[in-house]
């Protein structure tokens, strides 16, 4: 469906990478990994026709219309959701306009009359009898409800609006699909959705995610970029991750035996090239040591960091106490009545599907804002560290380079302690000197989450932290959260963080909140039950 023929770009004679030779076939769906800058979206690009490459060349099915999804969210403004996902297949579009505008003269003309005739033809094969249906259940599948379907884009939320460029990426079973991180933003009963309409999917699909839960159930195969190239392995990406494990081991295993065994044959040549009884053996030896080398391991693109959250002191019995509460914003309740006692061991996912009002929440555990009704009462012993999902106001404006922004927060001023915990999170030398307003979204989620890790809390709370993360950090606040004894409320839209971390689900919903001592598969299996039930 698509061939990729020694593709290579380079940005101002540096290359991105280079010699790349691949193929992607209908039926499968392949996930675009690597690290942040490597050049996934570029690459996305480059197949979409939006980016010429420096040499090489794409070729793709003239008969295989590609769907794109759009970045764009102000792109569609001056039309109705309902018109912007039929958009996605852009000549069925292209038809009903016509036809309607024919429709809509007062004098048809027998021109008009056959052309008419030609359109509603071509409009019924395109499935165009079926479009508005079909676009009404990809949109209920992706969260947004029929109340919304013929609002105008301009006045949709924007977290509603991405769902709809979702749904346009998804409408008239295209042939083959691009979808640049389609998870972000998307609350887990969307992902689920969207995960099932993949696996049954049998045309040509390229993601690039973040998301590893995601990756492992849709992708039958991965692309990986780095070292300069982009390689194609089949399989997900566990099966991936484990591969290239194993190989780095292998390769670095083969080196450590030839750098044994060529630091032993320096030995005896040093000892005997002298002695005369022993210079053909010397001799011997150097022709042997010439043969002998070791691979040079590639320049990875990836970096790990480290995240590790120690309490500067234990917790007491009591944790948390939240008693009846409620909030309306704008004439609308956000929360009715929420309950709930942070126990000992509890690590708390909290989910829903109006993700306003799980952020009232967060805000109002940590004095944001101030609840209509009902009390928050925090343990004394306890202390608390916050991730907000809006943290922009720690970084507009601010004059501060990344020690300064570290050093307020801190007690000990000192660089070389700083830089501790700014080192753990991928800011080493001159990079603690930038100045933070000109930080990326990623870079400045690394910030915050070097200031939790810097505030010694015992009690963590984090709305939405990998959003901008790429996944070898996610992995490793993941680790962090995961190794972390005392007390976490969180909500994130990473599957894998929720299943491994939490051990109880609270769900807001209108009437109050579902509160459940399980993992949040076991939490989506019941759920599922009672659906079906």
């Amino acid at each position: 469906m698509i061939t990729v023929e020694d593709l290579s770009l380079q940005y101002s004679g540096t290359p991105l990478f280079s010699k790349v030779d691949l193929q992607f076939t209908a039926g499968n769906c392949y996930g675009i990994i690597g690290a942040n800058g490597a050049g996934k979206s570029t690459f996305l690009k480059i197949l979409s026709g939006d980016l010429e490459p420096t040499s090489g060349h794409v070729y793709i099915d003239p008969k295989a219309r590609m769907s794109v999804l759009k970045q764009d969210q102000t792109m569609y403004d001056e039309y109705t959701v309902m018109d912007t996902v039929i958009m996605g297949n852009p000549r069925l579009y292209e038809i009903g306009q016509e036809k309607d505008a024919i429709y809509a003269k007062e004098d048809m003309t027998d021109e008009d009359g056959m052309r008419a005739s030609e359109l509603e033809e071509e409009f019924a094969e395109l499935g165009g009898w079926e479009a508005e249906s079909d676009a009404s259940r990809i949109l209920q599948g992706l969260g947004v409800t029929t109340e919304f379907h013929y609002t105008m884009m301009a006045d949709m939320d924007p977290r509603l609006k991405v769902k709809v460029l979702l749904a346009q990426a998804l409408f008239g079973h295209p042939a083959i699909i691009l979808l640049d991180e389609p998870t972000n933003n998307l609350d887990l009963n969307s992902v689920v959705w969207l995960e099932d309409f993949l696996m049954d999917y049998d045309g040509t699909v390229l993601v690039v995610s973040h998301d590893r839960y995601f990756l492992n159930n849709v992708c039958t195969h991965i692309v990986d970029i780095d070292y300069g190239k982009i390689k194609m392995y089949v399989g997900n990406y566990d099966f991936w991750y484990d591969s290239s494990q194993l190989m780095q081991k292998l390769i670095k295993d083969q080196n450590k035996r030839a750098e044994q065994k060529i630091e032993e044959l320096q030995n005896f040549i040093r000892r005997f090239s002298a002695n005369k009884s022993k210079s053909r053996q010397a001799t011997s030896r150097r022709k042997l040591l010439d043969k002998l080398t070791v691979e040079e391991m590639p320049a990875s693109s990836r970096r790990y960091p480290w995240v590790g959250f120690k309490a500067d002191r234990e917790p007491g019995k009591d944790r948390l106490f939240v008693t009846e509460i409620s909030k309306t914003v704008d004439g609308e309740k956000l929360l009715n009545k929420v309950s709930f006692i942070v126990g000992k061991e509890d690590k708390i996912a909290i989910i829903g599907k109006d993700e306003r009002a799980v952020t009232m929440l967060f805000k109002i555990l940590m004095g944001d804002e101030e609840p209509d009704e009902g009390t928050v009462k925090w343990g004394v012993s306890t202390t608390q560290a916050y991730f907000p999902v809006d943290h922009s106001s720690y970084f507009d404006g601010c004059e501060y380079d990344l020690i300064d922004w570290m050093r307020q927060f801190s007690v000990d001023k000192r660089e070389s302690y700083l830089r501790t915990f700014l080192g753990r999170m991928l800011f080493s030398g001159d990079d603690v000197y930038k100045q933070v307003k000109v930080l990326s979204g990623g870079e400045k989620v690394r910030c915050m989450i070097s200031k939790m890790m810097l505030s010694g809390a015992n009690f963590l709370v984090f709305d939405q932290p990998t959003n901008h993360l790429d996944l070898e950090s996610i992995a490793a606040l993941n680790n962090g959260m995961s190794a972390f004894p005392y007390n976490i409320i969180f909500t994130s839209h990473d599957h894998q963080l929720t299943q491994t971390v939490a051990n109880r689900i609270i769900e807001i919903t209108p009437d109050g909140c579902i509160d459940r001592m399980c993992t949040y598969d076991e939490y989506m299996h019941i759920a599922e039950g009672q659906n079906e039930a």
